[in-house]
């Protein structure tokens, strides 16, 4: 499997499993409210709110996910100059160990 579709995959089984606990959370909140307890009804309002902030990170990351543009392949131009300079920093840091560098 591809890695882009691995990853979109995993921010949708993110997404369903924060959209699952929100709205569970609610429903408790919402019982202990009906019931009397004054402090959830806080939490009732609190967890549609970490829902709908669930649906603006999964947008999020799957715009960005999608507009992630594939790194072009290698230039073999680039990749002889990168290899001289790791040469050359091989033999400087090579010298400094030397007791006459």
């Amino acid at each position: 499997m591809p890695t882009k579709t691995k990853n979109v995959l995993l921010i949708y089984l993110g997404l369903a499993l924060a959209e699952a606990l929100c709205w569970t959370a609610f429903g408790v909140e919402l019982d202990r409210a009906l019931t009397g307890n004054r402090l959830s009804w806080a939490y009732v309002f609190e967890w549609p709110l970490f829902s709908l902030y669930a649906l603006y990170m999964a947008r999020k990351m799957l715009r960005e996910e999608r507009s992630t543009p594939v790194p072009p392949a290698a230039d073999p131009v680039e990749d002889a100059a990168l290899e001289a300079y790791n040469e050359y920093l091989r033999r400087v840091h090579h010298d400094e160990g030397s007791p006459t560098g």
